[in-house]
């Protein structure tokens, strides 16, 4: 198993903090696969699912991850107004 980028070079990995908007149906896969997890006796976080997607995506073919890219519905940028 690979080390972490961290661990290799000997220094604590720099954390940086951000946000993004998502459909909430994509949004309620993460939910669906921390139960999944929960079940199976491990617990995981939010951010390590995300970490872990894009772990999974930095190897993965160029003409693939495009495709999965362009299936994507395409969101409005900034944040959401609030309702009311």
């Amino acid at each position: 198993m690979a080390k972490p980028v961290a661990e290799v070079k000997g220094k604590k990995a720099k954390l940086v903090r951000d946000s993004f908007t998502m459909p909430e149906i994509e949004y309620q896969v993460l939910s669906e696969v921390k139960k999944a997890f929960l079940k199976a006796g491990v617990a995981v976080k939010k951010s390590e699912l995300l970490r872990a997607g894009v772990a999974l995506i930095k190897d993965m073919d160029m003409k693939k991850l495009n495709t999965v890219i362009a299936a994507l519905s395409p969101l409005k940028a900034g944040r959401p107004k609030k309702s009311k």
